[in-house]
């Protein structure tokens, strides 16, 4: 059912600072994943995968039906056997497939009885369902009991835009099928007024829904990755945006170029097919250019947002580790300050800066990510990194107050339920 327009919501973006970024610490044990072996073991070797998204409610707790778990990746064939990935010593070139695999990426889904030993399920939606060419990462929702779900994704090339289709899950005792899923509906695209678009920047982001229900006003809304609006190179990373350095800092070099921010819109009906952007909670400038897969945990009250970023993202004068970095308010619209002081959460160590990405923050602490590139015992296996486009080690976490802290690790892809959904 239609309600009327809500209009824009009074709010002013918080702003992620140069002054924030500079107090980012690599290696920082309470902040750093622990180590990754380069023996790790691939869940596929038939595919890659790489974000990973579990089936939830629309509270953000994860979910099993009828006692099983299930996820869904970004996935991409891996092709030894392709002559175009190998290389003129004959040999595979795993490398370039890997780098090559966001142009072919497709939704697919996994189930486990027991949150890990994940099995294949298979493509979500069948070929020539989506109405793009990459079906980019956004959030599945378990809609009910009856098993019906709502995969928000991002549509991408031509554009970005913002869909959903709906399905259902369906189980046996033997595993579980994705069943529906036929019919796409385009929700939104970057403005040019709020978020960047592609005319006035190539490199612009507008991707990753992560629809969720306020817990205070029980409405319905979404966050999603972006860049702030604006011909590329135009913006300007004033006092605000340079906060409080120290002196011999206030040079800001190019870094009029980052212009991330974390998007939010609200739903005119109960349904989430009918959207109005909404100016961005947070924005980055001058300091990073990616905020991607931005998602809150809801805890004592306040709004925990957490949003994934790389080293090669920051700006001029500032750096960071790959890595997940959160931010707390006191209500939705913040303002939001950066948690333990700089906004790194959870990022990799300097001795392996590449060997985890794509963190996903659960509401029970666990934070699930996939390998990435891990440096290897070159006299053992011949190879300076072994890639792996497969689910790493889940990590632990404590939230408290405006801080956190790396409490625990886990098995490699270890994402329990926190509710299981009996079907009727």
């Amino acid at each position: 059912m239609k309600t009327e327009k809500l209009g824009q919501l009074p709010n002013q973006p918080s702003l992620w600072t140069r002054a924030d970024a500079l107090k980012v610490h690599t290696d920082d044990p309470t902040t750093t994943q622990p180590l990754v072996h380069w023996n790790f073991p691939v869940l596929s070797n038939e595919v890659f995968i790489w974000d990973t998204m579990p089936l939830r409610d629309m509270d953000g707790n994860v979910a099993s039906v009828n006692g099983w778990s299930v996820i869904f990746t970004l996935t991409a064939d891996r092709h030894p056997n392709d002559p175009e990935y190998i290389d003129k010593n004959g040999m595979y070139d795993i490398s370039r497939d890997w780098n090559d695999r966001h142009g072919r990426a497709k939704m697919y889904y996994w189930f486990s009885r027991t949150g890990k030993d994940w099995q294949w399920g298979g493509r979500v939606m069948a070929e020539g369902v989506s109405p793009t060419t990459r079906e980019w990462a956004g959030s599945p929702i378990l809609l009910n009991d009856r098993g019906e779900v709502d995969l928000y994704y991002t549509a991408v090339t031509p554009g970005a835009t913002i869909v959903k289709v709906r399905g259902r899950v369906v189980t046996t005792e033997h595993g579980v099928s994705m069943v529906g899923f036929e019919k796409v509906k385009p929700l939104f695209e970057a403005d040019g007024k709020m978020y960047q678009t592609e005319a006035q920047n190539p490199f612009w982001g507008f991707r990753d829904p992560w629809p969720f229900r306020d817990p205070k006003d029980g409405k319905l809304y979404m966050l999603f990755e972006g860049n702030v609006a604006g011909e590329r190179g135009s913006h300007v990373v004033g006092k605000a945006e340079i906060g409080d350095v120290p002196p011999g800092y206030e040079n800001v070099g190019n870094s009029r170029f980052q212009t991330a921010c974390v998007g939010i819109a609200v739903a005119r009906d109960e349904d989430g097919d009918d959207w109005e952007l909404l100016p961005p909670l947070l924005t980055a400038v001058g300091v990073n250019d990616q905020t991607e897969r931005p998602h809150f945990l809801f805890q004592d009250g306040k709004y925990y947002m957490f949003t994934i970023s790389h080293k090669f993202t920051y700006a001029d004068g500032v750096t960071g580790p790959d890595g997940v970095y959160g931010f707390v308010a006191d209500s939705l619209f913040g303002p939001y300050v950066p948690l333990n002081g700089s906004g790194l959460v959870l990022g990799n160590p300097s001795s392996q800066p590449f060997q985890t990405y794509s963190h996903y923050v659960m509401p029970n602490g666990l934070v699930t990510s996939f390998i990435d590139s891990v440096p290897t015992d070159e006299l053992t296996t011949g190879m300076k990194f072994r890639i792996g486009g497969t689910e790493a080690p889940t990590v632990g976490i404590k939230v408290k107050g405006q801080q956190t802290f790396v409490v625990a690790e886990y098995d490699y892809g270890y994402i329990p339920p926190m509710i299981d959904v009996t079907l009727k």
